[in-house]
């Protein structure tokens, strides 16, 4: 259903790189020359503006739809200059969803997703009232799969209940590495489903820490053995977990995609997995 790494557009637009629509265009051929099929979006992105941007680049390449995925997230209200909003906050009205979706689909200049993800969990999140608004735009055809973002073990399975869930795309890094422990991916990998990863990088290129020292010194010895990049590395860290895991690589750079589809070749011996993971935790394993 998804190319085994999915390009992430948070920062395409004005939250990051600002391209213009021939460099989105030129952005997308380039994943899809790699590729990856599979894009990520959500409908805050760039403050509102990031799906838009994207389909306007996407509307002129005259690529059939079936050729690619489209993921895009919902439930997180906040303030920008296109949906003001006196604070943050978080809506699952059934509502609330089908508009984002209808908002989004005009946005990205598609009949439908592929898969809609609720973007946060909220504690005040009927799950029926959501499992009412995924059927109704199901059986219209304007979203094939739900899935969720950020979601506890509970209460994936609670949503799950009342509708099939295919996915919970969650923070998975060399600097956070909680759901190897958690029962996050156990669960993914008792349903057989694959989870999706962002923030993949970690803080690692962006702070100096104890922690990515001691993952730097470990990187050191492992660029050369693997004749691999650093976040090459850090990438096959998180495709060497048997949960399958799908790295949405944040990247708004086409040679850095290509770089990281390189990833995909890099098998990590166990034992050199776990010296990343002691690394990152600073203790041995158990």
């Amino acid at each position: 259903m998804f190319s085994d790494l999915i390009a992430g557009t948070m920062r395409w637009g004005i939250w990051g790189a600002n391209h213009s629509v021939p460099e989105v265009q030129k952005l997308i051929e380039t994943c899809l020359d790699e590729g990856i099929t599979t894009f990520d979006h959500a409908d805050i992105y760039g403050g509102h503006t990031t799906e838009t941007l994207f389909g306007n680049g996407w509307k002129d390449l005259k690529i059939e739809r079936d050729k690619v995925q489209m993921i895009s997230k919902c439930g997180i209200v906040m303030n920008s200059v296109q949906k003001p909003s006196s604070n943050k906050y978080y809506n699952y009205d059934a509502d609330y969803i089908i508009n984002a979706v209808n908002q989004s689909l005009e946005n990205l200049h598609t009949d439908y997703l592929d898969v809609l993800l609720l973007h946060r969990p909220s504690p005040l999140m009927n799950p029926e009232t959501a499992a009412e608004a995924f059927h109704k735009l199901k059986s219209e055809g304007k979203v094939k799969a739900f899935g969720v973002s950020n979601f506890s073990v509970s209460q994936f399975e609670l949503l799950n209940q009342y509708f099939p869930l295919v996915t919970n795309q969650i923070e998975i890094s060399i600097n956070q590495t909680d759901s190897f422990y958690d029962g996050t991916l156990d669960q993914l990998m008792l349903k057989k489903l694959r989870p999706m990863a962002w923030s993949v990088m970690g803080n690692f290129f962006s702070e100096s820490t104890e922690q990515n020292i001691r993952i730097k010194n470990v990187l050191n010895d492992l660029c050369i053995k693997y004749n691999a990049e650093e976040n090459q590395l850090l990438l096959a860290f998180i495709l060497r977990h048997p949960s399958k895991i799908i790295p949405v690589i944040g990247t708004s750079k086409s040679e850095t995609v290509r770089k990281l589809k390189r990833s995909l070749l890099i098998d990590f011996e166990a034992i050199d997995w776990f010296r990343m993971l002691e690394a990152s935790r600073g203790v041995e394993v158990d």
